[in-house]
């Protein structure tokens, strides 16, 4: 009997639909997407919810910290369950049970109501560590940077369109006739259905790797089954692993911020530029917009360098990025004239988007039995960063100003940091080789038999 490998993409055909790799591609950015609609759909219309529950600042904050603090535990969980039963019937579940808190978070009459269900939507943002772990066992180390920067770049995309558009369905609502009261919370509606179809989608559009799904693959390849066997082992090495850990905090210090921004921006604008709803919505908007092209461009990128300077090439960019994050937010602060706060805005979310991208550019390589685990913590360690910089915007005395600039010194200070990632560790290899990244899954080197 010989075998035939089943190779992962070693490129990204952008118009191509006829194999899993690139079907896997487009459902998991779409589906990512529709999931920034459930998970921040509520953030444009919070100065609306804030006149009718009566919310104070600190309260806000709750909120704000809230919608983020859940998705750290969600997002430990689901890597763990990607390493189990595969992407495809993980995002399925999350989807089915995500939309039941968007379209009940309308039942809210006050501050504790709007509180609870704003944590549970926080579940949905664990789709960004299934989105990076589908897209990682389906394409080959020389593109996989980029194929994951695109994936969860496009699918950011939604936090901006989201900015644009809820403040619009919320208007077409006052305009059929419905109080602002009511609006909102009809508006949350079409978000949670959505969820409930993409559902539908994934489960029936995409196959967990090249080979097929994990569950039928386990019947036929014993190193399938010994992988489910060792879920949890492969947890426990991960967290061994120093550089699992220095990704955590460097996560916080990039896609952290960018959810915080995502979750202030419009109140940001509101407050200091005295700007209306839909004004406000539309430049928040482009915060989120700056995915388009810019997570992509990080891990482009990191691509790139590796090629020349392998994975210590990668770290050393990622550095680079976030330092230039850190200054563009602290310049960010200073601004008091409306086109310059916009410039200013839009510097800086070049460089947080890139470092996203450049983060998860090296993820794949850390370690090659947990990558489930390894992306389930790095992503949760975006949480922490949205947590903690909830707790700033939360105090009293501190305004969102001065928030701002602290982060920035932060995220500096968080750029020297990640350069210990090139730091080998014990467990696992540091550096990037020809050798296949993670096996079977990752490397695509599972084969099906065929007869002489």
């Amino acid at each position: 009997m010989n075998k035939i490998p089943v190779k992962k993409a070693q490129r990204i055909d952008i118009f191509n639909l006829s194999t899993p790799s690139m079907r896997a591609f487009h459902i998991t950015w779409l589906t990512f997407f529709i999931c920034f609609f459930g998970w921040f759909g509520i953030a444009p219309l919070m100065a609306v919810i804030r006149e009718e529950l009566h919310l104070t600042k600190s309260q806000i904050g709750n909120i704000v910290i809230a919608s983020v603090a859940i998705t750290i535990f969600a997002r430990l969980l689901v890597g763990w369950l990607c390493d189990k039963f595969g992407p495809r019937i993980t995002y399925t579940m999350m989807l089915l049970f995500g939309a039941i808190p968007v379209m009940c978070i309308g039942f809210s009459n006050s501050y504790e109501s709007f509180l609870l269900f704003r944590l549970a939507i926080g579940v949905i943002g664990a789709s960004f560590v299934i989105t990076q772990y589908h897209t990682s066992v389906m394409f080959a180390p020389n593109i996989v940077g980029t194929a994951n920067a695109t994936t969860a770049g496009w699918g950011n995309l939604g936090g901006g369109v989201t900015q644009m558009v809820m403040p619009l369905i919320f208007a077409g609502f006052v305009a059929a006739g419905y109080t602002s009261s009511e609006a909102w919370r009809i508006s949350m509606v079409i978000p949670g259905v959505a969820l409930l179809v993409m559902a539908f989608v994934y489960y029936f559009g995409t196959q967990d790797t090249p080979e097929g799904n994990i569950s039928d693959l386990r019947k036929t390849d014993p190193a399938y089954k010994a992988k489910a066997g060792d879920a949890a082992g492969s947890f426990l090495r991960a967290c061994r692993d120093h550089r699992v850990w220095v990704l955590f905090l460097v996560y916080g210090a990039c896609f952290g911020i960018e959810i915080t921004i995502d979750n202030i921006a419009a109140l940001y604008f509101i407050d200091n530029f005295n700007l209306g709803i839909k004004e406000a919505g539309i430049i928040a908007g482009l915060f989120g917009f700056m995915n388009l092209f810019a997570r992509a461009l990080g891990g482009m990128f990191s691509d790139k360098i590796s090629k020349k300077s392998g994975f210590k090439g990668r770290v050393i960019i990622l550095g680079v990025f976030l330092l230039l994050e850190g200054l563009g937010i602290m310049l960010f602060s200073t601004m008091t004239y409306l086109p310059l706060a916009i410039a200013s805005m839009l510097g800086f979310a070049l460089f947080v988007k890139m470092s996203n991208g450049a983060t998860y550019a090296v993820v794949p390589f850390i370690n090659k039995k947990a990558l489930g685990a390894v992306s389930g913590i790095v992503g949760a360690g975006g949480n922490v960063g949205a947590v903690l910089a909830g707790f700033l915007f939360k105090a009293e005395n501190i305004s969102y100003r001065e928030s701002l600039f602290i982060i920035g010194i932060a995220v500096a200070v968080v750029a020297f940091i990640s350069l210990l990632a090139m730091i080998p560790s014990f467990n696992s290899s540091s550096s990037e080789t020809a050798e296949p990244v993670l096996q079977p899954v990752l490397a695509g080197e599972s084969s099906v038999k065929r007869s002489n």
